[in-house]
C-alpha cells in the first residue's frame, strides 16, 4: 500500500512574510500604477497573490529533529563476568560515609 504524502504546514514565519508581501506590493503597485479600471486592479492582485505566495515558499523550513533514543552503555564480557570481593566493596564504603538529610 503506498504512503500517502504529507504536505508540511506553512511556519508562522512563511504566512508573516508572505501576508506582508501581498499588502505592500498590492498598495505599492497601485499607487505606481494609478489604475482605476476592475481589469488593472484585478491584475495587480493577482500579481500580488502570486509574489505573497513566492516569498512564502522561499522562508526557510524549520529543519526536522532527529531524537536520539537513550541506550544503555553495553558492558564489556570481562567487566560483567568478574565477581567483586565483598572485601573491596566493604572498603569502599568505609571510605565514603553516608550523609542522611536532617528530617524537615
Amino acid at each position: 500500500m503506498p504512503r500517502p504524502t504529507v504536505t508540511p504546514r506553512p511556519t508562522a514565519a512563511q504566512l508573516a512574510y508572505g501576508s506582508c508581501t501581498v499588502i505592500c506590493s498590492t498598495f505599492a503597485m497601485l499607487l505606481l500604477s494609478q489604475t482605476s479600471s476592475g481589469v488593472g486592479i484585478a491584475i495587480i492582485a493577482v500579481a500580488a497573490l502570486a509574489l505573497g505566495l513566492l516569498v512564502a515558499m522561499t522562508v526557510p523550513m524549520p529543519k526536522s529533529r532527529v531524537v536520539a533514543v537513550n541506550r544503555p552503555a553495553a558492558q564489556p564480557a570481562e567487566a560483567a563476568q568478574t565477581p567483586v570481593p565483598a572485601a573491596s566493596v566493604a572498603a569502599v564504603l568505609a571510605e565514603r560515609p553516608v550523609h542522611e538529610r536532617a528530617a524537615s
